[in-house]
């Protein structure tokens, strides 16, 4: 090979390396624009975890104090079930009474 022929050997390696770095960079800086928006959109995205994280445990502990427990939920319906059956022992003696009533007026009709 000839002097002429190595240098232009040499230049098209050099001109094809130049192109692929330079194809290189521009990857390279459009990686790292994409890298900053997303550390952007990653800070924003914690602190939306971050906020629901507080909301869901301000609302635990909301729901651990206003809703009823199980035995909460057990004396209150055995109060219900004593008032119930309260109710039921007046009904049947207000029965009683009526029947008491019906019968005095019934033996007043026969004895005239």
């Amino acid at each position: 090979m000839t002097p002429e022929e190595i240098m232009k050997a040499v230049l098209f390696f050099l001109t094809v390396a130049g192109a692929g770095w330079g194809i290189w960079w521009k990857i390279d800086s459009r990686v790292k624009e994409g890298e900053k928006a997303t550390e952007g959109r990653i800070k924003v995205a914690e602190e939306r975890a971050s906020k629901v994280a507080e909301d869901l445990a301000s609302f635990k502990l909301r729901a651990a104090e206003t809703y009823a427990t199980k035995a909460g939920m057990e004396a209150q319906t055995a109060q219900i079930m004593r008032a119930i059956e309260g109710v039921g022992s007046r009904i049947d003696a207000i029965s009683e009474r009526l029947d008491r009533v019906f019968e005095q007026r019934t033996s007043r009709s026969t004895r005239t």
